[in-house]
C-alpha cells in the first residue's frame, strides 16, 4: 500500500493567527482568559487550549465582569461585541480577516438599505455572527442553504439585492447556488463570485485531484469543521471511499482491505501533527511507501493585533 498526501491541506493563515493570538494573550496575562465559541473547530487544538486554563463559552453573560474575553475565528455579532462592552470585558478580537471582509459589506449594505441574501449553513457561527451585523429593520439579510430555499424566499425590493457566502463552502456547490439565485434575481450585486477563502478553495481543488489517485480518502478534522466535512462531501461525491476522522484513534485497519492507494488530507483548522500521528499508525500496517502530491504554494500570512505583544508560542 501507498500513503499519498494531499497538498495544501491544514491549517489555513486564519487559524494560525487565532492560535497565536490566544497563546500570546495567556502567556501575557497569566490569568483567566475566556474564548467565545470554541476558537477554532477542532477538538485536539480547543482541549490543548483547556489545558492551559482557557474556558470556552457560548454567551457573554458567562463571563464574569471586567474578564478577558477573545472572539473567536468564526467572528461574532454585533450584539455580543455590545454586551462584551457593557460588562467592560478586555475584547481581543480573533476573527478571521476574510470573515471581518464579509462583515464589512453587511454592514455597508445596512447603512444603505440594501438587502442582504447569505449563503451558508443554519446554526454555524461564522453564519449567525455574519447575519448580526446586519441592523437595519427597513430592509433585511435573509439565509438560504440550498438552491430549494431559493425558490421560497420573499425581499422586499429585488432590485436592491447584495449576497455573500460563508467562507468554508463547497465551491462546486456555491456556484450552482448562485447561478440560480442570479437567475431569479438578475440584479442581484456581489463584488466576487463568492466569498469562499483561499484556504477553502486550494484545499477542495487537491482533494479532488487526490480522490482520482486513491483508492480511499481519510479527511482528517472535526464533526463540527465545516471545511473538512466538505472536503469529505467532494470524495463522496466522486464516488471514492472517504473517512473523515479527528485523530489516529478512529483509523481502523479494516477499511484497508484490497486497498493500494490511500489518500490523506486535512481541513483549515487542522495541525499537522493529527496527519503525522494517523501515518504514523498507517506505517504499523505495513505501510512503508509515502509520496505528497505537489500542490499550490500559500504564501498568505495575517498579522497578530499590535496591542498584543508578540511571543513565539505554539499549540
Amino acid at each position: 500500500m501507498q500513503i499519498i498526501l494531499a497538498n495544501p491541506r491544514g491549517l489555513c493563515a486564519g487559524v494560525i493567527r487565532a492560535i497565536d493570538i490566544v497563546n500570546k494573550l495567556i502567556n501575557k496575562y497569566k490569568k483567566k482568559i475566556y474564548i467565545k465559541h470554541e476558537i477554532v473547530h477542532n477538538k485536539f487544538i480547543v482541549n490543548k487550549l483547556k489545558q492551559k486554563g482557557v474556558i470556552f463559552v457560548e454567551k457573554i453573560s458567562n463571563v464574569p465582569q471586567g474578564e478577558i474575553i477573545i472572539f473567536s475565528a468564526h467572528g461574532v455579532s454585533k450584539k455580543d461585541k455590545k454586551e462584551a462592552k457593557i460588562k467592560n470585558l478586555k475584547i481581543f478580537d480573533a476573527t478571521c480577516p476574510l470573515v471581518l471582509k464579509i462583515h464589512s459589506k453587511v454592514i455597508q449594505a445596512s447603512k444603505k438599505g440594501k438587502e442582504v441574501i447569505l449563503i451558508g449553513h443554519s446554526g454555524h457561527p461564522e453564519v449567525i455572527g455574519t447575519m448580526g451585523q446586519y441592523t437595519n429593520n427597513n430592509a433585511g439579510i435573509y439565509l438560504i442553504q440550498t438552491t430549494k430555499d431559493i425558490k421560497k424566499l420573499k425581499v422586499k425590493n429585488e432590485q436592491n439585492l447584495k449576497f455573500v457566502t460563508q467562507t468554508t463552502l463547497s465551491v462546486e456547490n456555491t456556484n450552482y447556488i448562485v447561478k440560480k439565485l442570479k437567475k431569479k434575481y438578475p440584479e442581484i450585486k456581489n463584488s466576487n463570485k463568492n466569498d469562499i477563502c483561499y484556504a477553502t478553495t486550494n484545499r477542495q481543488k487537491a482533494v479532488k485531484i487526490l480522490s482520482k489517485k486513491t483508492d480511499i480518502v481519510i479527511v482528517i478534522g472535526s464533526r463540527n469543521s465545516s471545511n473538512a466535512n466538505r472536503l469529505a462531501e467532494i470524495v463522496h461525491n466522486l464516488g471514492n471511499n472517504v473517512k473523515l476522522v479527528d485523530n489516529e484513534k478512529d483509523v481502523k485497519k479494516s477499511w484497508f482491505k484490497n486497498i493500494k492507494k490511500i489518500g490523506i488530507t486535512s481541513g483549515a483548522s487542522t495541525p499537522e501533527i493529527l496527519v503525522n500521528q494517523v501515518i504514523k499508525k498507517l506505517l504499523t500496517f505495513g505501510i512503508k511507501d509515502i509520496k505528497e502530491i505537489y500542490g499550490k504554494k500559500e504564501e498568505i500570512s495575517f498579522k497578530i493585533p499590535k496591542k498584543i505583544d508578540l511571543v513565539n508560542l505554539t499549540i
